[in-house]
């Protein structure tokens, strides 16, 4: 068996998430306490309501608090993966769960990354929309023939592109692909104009916060948003995080790639089925687990 964690990205946060594996699992009640930069993860995760969880500075380190503590437990039973691979965000998960860095520095990091995309998007009239359509050209197409600043953002699996930039382009583009023959445009909820160039200022932030850390080498491989595939000669961590915020996120390419390299199981890890659900559409031979839940978590160790 070859196993492959993915990791949920940001929009699958729910309230209370954890908070069953808090009060089973004492192995991990300390990630949960942890405050990166004073955000209290614990408070925000079991009694926050969703408006406030989904505050981009929010969301990001509480969903790696979830990442983290799920990943010691599962590598607590003897289960490592051979490969990782996340949605945005949940990209910062697959480089710790890689050995790149411990639950700490995953949660420091991801809070100053939520902030800084917090602050990147003040000010901007945006919106992402995921085009529903037979082929990703025809969302490319579409941003193309609408203009402005409206960019492909996320390739997430076949007939799923989500778009994104600033409302009037995002519209304008919305109306081309339809007219291209798009089946719906869906209007997501996001903090942000994320994956776009209106993210250059975060991806300098995180340029220079992450000079002065220190990263381990990778353990095995880790598939990235930027490339779709794993570290490539000259290529590093944080050089992918700088980029990966205002790049498309190749999701699809990553799941083929996890085919190519062997992956036959994956397990997600996070709130929600979404990326589940990519993987089905893009490599249905692959199969697909989903912890969400501590029953989730039990359920895992037995079928493995």
């Amino acid at each position: 068996m070859a196993i492959a964690f993915l990791y949920a990205g940001q929009g699958s946060q729910k309230p209370g998430m954890g908070k069953d594996f808090y009060d089973a699992f004492p192995a991990v009640r300390e990630i949960f306490d942890y405050q990166p930069q004073g955000i209290d993860i614990h408070r925000l995760c079991f009694g926050a309501d969703l408006a406030e969880l989904s505050l981009t500075e929010n969301t990001q380190p509480c969903m790696g608090a979830f990442a983290a503590a799920v990943t010691k437990l599962l590598y607590g039973e003897g289960i490592v993966p051979q490969f990782t691979a996340g949605l945005s965000l949940g990209e910062y998960g697959a480089m710790h769960a890689a050995g790149a860095f411990g639950w700490q520095t995953l949660l420091d990091l991801l809070a100053f990354r939520g902030s800084a995309m917090a602050d990147a998007s003040k000010g901007v009239d945006f919106k992402m929309t995921a085009v529903l359509a037979d082929d990703a050209s025809i969302a490319e197409r579409g941003v193309s023939d609408a203009g402005g600043n409206v960019w492909c953002c996320n390739y997430n699996c076949p007939g799923q592109t989500v778009i994104g930039g600033e409302r009037s382009a995002v519209e304008l583009a919305e109306e081309k692909c339809k007219s291209l023959g798009a089946k719906r445009c869906l209007t997501l909820n996001v903090g942000g104009p994320f994956h776009t160039p209106f993210m250059k200022s975060a991806s300098v932030k995180l340029t220079e916060y992450t000079a002065a850390l220190d990263f381990k080498p990778l353990e095995f491989p880790v598939i990235f948003n930027v490339t779709g595939k794993p570290l490539g000669n000259g290529e590093d961590i944080r050089d992918m995080m700088a980029k990966q915020v205002m790049s498309p996120v190749r999701f699809e390419a990553s799941i083929r790639m996890l085919a190519e390299l062997g992956a036959d199981t994956v397990i997600e890890i996070g709130p929600g089925k979404a990326l589940s659900g990519f993987v089905k559409k893009t490599a249905p031979n692959i199969r697909t687990l989903n912890i969400e839940t501590a029953e989730d978590y039990r359920r895992v160790l037995t079928e493995l």
